[in-house]
Order: C-alpha cells, then structure tokens, then sequence
C-alpha cells in the first residue's frame, strides 16, 4: 500500500496526532538498545484495545507487517522494525487498571513502566518480583514479550511465572482473552507461551500479574573477593546447602572500577569480583541464616562481607548493582550485552572462557550477571565507528554465545532472541524443533504480520 494512503487510513482510527510519519520520528522508533536497527513507515500510538484491533485489521488486510514497542529498551533487536511496516507504540496505554488485593492480583495496560506498577502494589504492602535493571523505564508488555527477569528471579522466577492472565488482539483483529485471575485453567496454557514471544504471535493490551506480600525480613550481604571462582563456587556452596537466597549477583574488576567511578557507593576497587547476597522471609531466623551464609563466604575465601545494617545501607548496596550497565556505559561509546546462561558449576569456567575469547579479539569484557541462574551478562566494549572493531564485537558475542551452549547452556537468559542470536537457535534446538516453532508462528500468524524476521530463523538459516 502506498505509505502516504496508509498514514491517512491509520490517522482515521487514532487521530492524526498520533500517527507519527516524520524523518526524525522513523529514525527515533527505529532503534532498540541492541546493534539491530530497523526503519519502520510510520509509528501508530494506540490508545485503546479497540484502536490496536483496528490497526491490525486494517494492516492484516493491507499485508503491512506490525511491530509492536514500549521503551525501547529491549537487548535483542526485538523491537526493532527490520522489515518497515508500522510500529505499533504502546506508551500511551499505560494504565494500572485494578489492584485485586483479596486475590493478589493487579491487571495492567501494556504501556505500564515496571517500577510504577510496582511502586503502585506497595502501598498495599505488595511486591511483583520480576524487577530487570531497566524496571525505572522498561515497560510491562516489553518484559512480557522477553520473559524479562531480573537479580529476584533467582528465588521468585522471571516475568513467566507471574503473567497468569492476558487480553490479546490476534492477527486479523480478533480480541481474545486468555488465562485470567484464577489459578491452574484447564486446556492450553496461552498466557506462558506468550510470554517470550516477542511480539510474534499477538499483541497483549492488557495483563493480569501476580503479586506477593512483603516478606518480615531482609537481609542484604556484599562478600568480596580475590578471584572471580572464589565467587563463583560461594553461589554453588550456597545453594548445595539447601538455601534459596532472593538474590546472587557477581560483578568482576571491571564493572566494580566503573560502578565506583559513577556512584562512588564504597565498592573496593582491588577486588578481583564481589558477591551480591540478598535473604528475606521470617524475621524469626534471619540472623541464623545470614550466619550460615557468611560462614559459606568464609569458607570459599571471601575477604570480607559487609552486612547492611539498615535500609540505607542496603539501598547503597543495591544502587551500585541497578546502576551497573549505565557505569559501564561511561568506559567506551558502545557496548554489546550478551546474556547466555550456564549451569552454576560451569560459572567459573565460562568466566574463564569469555576473558580468553575477550584477549583473542582485542575487545575489554565487563561482567555484571545473575549468579543464582548462572545467567552471564558479558558487556562487549567498544566503538561503533570502527568498523574493524564492530566486526570483531560481532564474532566475539556470537563466540561467547556458542561456548556457553556447548556447557550445556542456552544462548539467552532474559534479554530475547530477536534478531541478534537467530544463528545461535540451531545450538541448542534441531531443525525438527525448529520447524514446530514455525507452526505455532503459522496457527497465530499465518501470513507472518507480526514482528517478522524475529525469533524463529528462517527456513534457510536453522
């Protein structure tokens, strides 16, 4: 269809305000974090599901590809519109449309920012866990499209394991909805294989999220250390000893060195790595269980453990983690994220294996990642204006990607496949797995409208 037709058509369902067309706003919506940009033929800003059924009909019967986006945050080049058509921003519907105390249930607007959605739930006392390091920005649907976790996913589990409900325009413009408030629906189970679609299957206007009561207790630990397998083989000892803490978070020198330069947070700079260590549950017991823990550091080498006496030390602790990936951001003008995970044994030489495969191309790695789920977040450095440069982040991240698979790993723990790792899907699936992907694309999407290009490879490439 020809593109100025199709702003005219789109701008009768939504408002010619918000329809956006401009050179500047196609290269704005264009980008996600990741190294994939796209250029979609405009940008359409529902503000109801009725608008997005509409949208989508009339782009189903046009053959225009739909992408959905929130923030822009995503890692993976999810978001990003690499075959044109419209890209469907869901900002502006982002409300908190019910907080279901008796059931512990909130439902939401796709367009929600994670942290308000939880600032919102605490006033009651409540808590949804999944909490990524974009939580002040990232948008719920956008956690829901990756299955987004976070350093709490250790103990509570990612963005999957707290979506039960979802309210779903599919492919034609149908409007269904799926699971709901109430637990163990019989037939399919819709909502979780929604979740870390991204975007390939349906567009969600509306969710229905679990949420937990606060815990009695906190306990917040910092154990530093010499070497980085010190570290690594604490999370393994704690874990073996039966504990589940809420959270084990590693960062190495080189994040340590840039936390510090940005928040000055107290962190040692001469420490090979430093160990994240979060307990909550019954106030009764706590001071056990910290004992126990710091005696598992003792026993693995730590060179100290700093207890946080207060929510002030705590939130101290914690800044220096949450603000992690924007200090790194300071070292060089452009880093790649990768997020492949291992099993907890092989942490310390996957470690090992990601600063040789760093020294073979040149390229500075820091390391920041989820312990607990043996979830590495190895941050390529370097300058994007370097073409050489470029090539080799590239062959490093696809490098790190295989090495972790071949540990009996996967090739992302949170962050998507989107664009940047469909070569890395025929690692850890077989062409027949592959192929059963592509019909459950084909059953949601027959004419392949939503977020093509993404996820699944394509035939010639598995």
């Amino acid at each position: 269809m020809e593109r100025t037709a199709m702003i005219q058509e789109l701008a009768k369902i939504v408002g010619k305000e918000d329809v956006l067309a401009s050179e500047m706003e196609i290269q704005l919506y264009g980008y996600d974090a990741s190294l994939n940009p796209g250029k979609p033929d405009c940008i359409v800003m529902p503000a109801t599901t009725e608008e997005v059924s509409q949208v989508v009909r009339f782009a189903h019967e046009n053959g225009i590809p739909v992408i959905a986006r929130g923030s822009g945050t995503n890692l993976s080049g999810g978001s990003s519109p690499t075959e044109g058509g419209i890209a469907m921003l869901f900002t502006r519907m982002n409300r908190i449309l019910e907080i279901d105390v008796d059931n512990q249930r909130v439902v939401v607007e796709p367009g929600a920012i994670t942290l308000d959605i939880k600032n919102a739930i605490a006033k009651y006392g409540y808590l949804y866990h999944p909490d990524p390091s974009s939580e002040k920005a990232t948008t719920i649907g956008g956690n829901l499209g990756e299955n987004a976790g976070g350093a709490h996913c250790f103990k509570y589990g990612v963005t999957s394991n707290h979506v039960l409900g979802a309210e779903v325009v599919l492919y034609d413009g149908t409007v269904v909805e799926v699971g709901g408030k109430s637990l163990d629906n019989p037939g399919f189970d819709l909502p979780a294989l929604l979740v870390g679609s991204e975007g390939t299957l349906g567009m969600v206007t509306k969710l229905t999220l679990r949420m937990m009561p606060k815990t009695e207790a906190v306990k917040t630990m910092l154990a530093i250390y010499e070497t980085i397998a010190d570290g690594a083989n604490t999370v393994t000892d704690i874990v073996k000893a039966g504990m589940i803490p809420t959270t084990l978070e590693m960062m190495d020198n080189l994040t340590i060195k840039a936390v510090e330069a940005a928040y000055h947070v107290g962190l040692p700079e001469d420490a090979a790595s430093i160990l994240l260590i979060e307990l909550d549950g019954l106030a009764d017991g706590m001071e056990r269980l910290t004992d126990e823990v710091v005696a598992i550091c003792k026993k693995n080498k730590v060179r100290e453990v700093r207890v946080a006496k207060n929510d002030a030390e705590r939130e101290r602790i914690w800044a220096g983690r949450k603000g992690a990936f924007g200090a790194v951001g300071r070292l060089r003008p452009n880093y790649l994220v990768n997020d492949p995970t291992v099993p907890r044994t092989k942490l310390p030489e996957a470690l090992a294996n990601v600063f040789e495969i760093g020294k073979k191309y040149n390229l500075p790695i820091a390391n920041v990642f989820h312990a607990g789920d043996g979830n590495l977040h190895p941050l390529i450095l370097f300058d994007q204006r370097d073409a050489d440069e470029l090539d080799r982040v590239h062959k490093a991240a696809f490098e790190i990607m295989v090495m972790c698979a071949e540990l009996g790993g996967t090739i992302s723990g949170e962050h998507g496949i989107g664009v940047e790792k469909l070569r890395g899907m025929s690692y850890i699936f077989s062409p027949r797995d592959i192929a059963e992907m592509r019909k459950v694309k084909q059953a949601f999407d027959p004419v392949n409208l939503y977020n093509p290009g993404k996820l699944i490879p394509a035939d010639d490439a598995a």
